[in-house]
């Protein structure tokens, strides 16, 4: 008799495992919830929408309570993190944390719904991200989309910004990159957050040196070979590598406020530091750069520990930005 089990072709534990059928097995998806009329918690209202059928790109929107037509609200595009190949928009963890967001921003916020790797490899989820990013900014132009009445009805577009966690910081800080480089339908992205940033290299710094033992075998090197097989220059790619030598300037990036945020146990704390510094001294013209960084607290602790008082704090830091 044959076996039925599947040979495994790779994994990145504890993320995702891949066999050799083309079949994945995501190993920490936080539970898919449905869109609410009224969260219990926050009193915002979400829904799902979708963005593009061809490519499938779909989304979530949350409109807080007593938003008025005519007193327009800033609107926050986000990018979910997990490493581009696990967990979703519409995801537990990510549907409560985007409530709060958009409860104590007092913002629209939409959460973009983007392929995931290694079915869709990088570059696709970039390019959906892009996508959505220029419907949602459409919504802004007169005699453009109004597809989604909670953005042409409540949305004021000079106060649009970007923003994501993990690998979701990494694609804020691409779209930023291309945005101003190319423009975004005569919209400005006013501001963005990067809350610990998926950035990575193969010259270890900071905290690396200490650990740098088969440097190829840690999550953070293992995940990205997975994502983008074929991105030139592998883990010196400058989507990963954003100050690697040869690479964009960071003066290009396209907002006029920024707050990177990190945590001291983040195993990619020295990446957003770096980086932080980096653009300091690109001659970035923005008119406000702001690090943050949380004491005692690892990698998108504000996400997977919700309840705690510091996740409470940080997610009060983030919607104060958006102003």
């Amino acid at each position: 008799m044959g076996s039925n089990v599947k040979e495994i072709a790779t994994e990145v534990l504890p993320y995702i495992r891949v066999y050799k059928d083309g079949s994945v097995d995501r190993l920490v998806d936080s539970p898919i919830v449905p869109p609410c009329n009224e969260d219990p918690e926050t009193g915002v209202s979400s829904k799902d929408i979708v963005v593009s059928k061809n490519p499938p790109i779909s989304a979530r929107i949350y409109l807080p309570k007593h938003v008025e037509q005519s007193l327009k609200v800033p609107l926050l595009v986000y990018f979910h993190g997990g490493g581009f190949c696990f967990e979703s928009a519409f995801s537990f963890v990510e549907t409560k944390y985007m409530n709060r967001l958009a409860k104590q921003a007092n913002a629209v916020v939409i959460s973009i719904e983007y392929r995931l790797a290694p079915e869709h490899p990088l570059p696709i989820g970039y390019e959906d991200c892009w996508t959505g990013l220029q419907w949602v900014a459409s919504h802004s132009i007169d005699g453009g989309l109004k597809d989604e009445p909670w953005l042409s009805t409540y949305v004021d577009f000079d106060r649009l910004y970007v923003g994501g966690d993990s690998s979701g910081a990494n694609l804020a800080h691409n779209i930023l990159l291309r945005a101003g480089s190319e423009g975004l339908n005569g919209v400005k992205i006013k501001g963005a957050f990067l809350t610990h940033p998926y950035f990575w290299g193969s010259k270890p710094i900071g905290s690396e040196i200490k650990n740098n033992e088969e440097r190829e075998k840690l999550a953070t090197c293992m995940i990205w070979h997975l994502v983008y097989p074929e991105a030139p220059g592998g883990i010196d790619n400058p989507m990963l590598n954003p100050v690697v030598e040869g690479g964009p300037s960071l003066a290009g990036l396209g907002c006029s406020r920024l707050l990177i945020s990190t945590a001291e146990k983040d195993f990619v704390r020295d990446r957003a530091v770096s980086y932080y510094h980096a653009v300091k001294k690109s001659g970035w013209k923005g008119e406000l750069m702001e690090l943050v960084e949380v004491e005692g607290e690892d990698h998108a602790f504000h996400i997977l520990a919700h309840e705690s008082e510091t996740s409470m704090n940080l997610i009060q830091k983030l919607a104060s930005f958006i102003v």
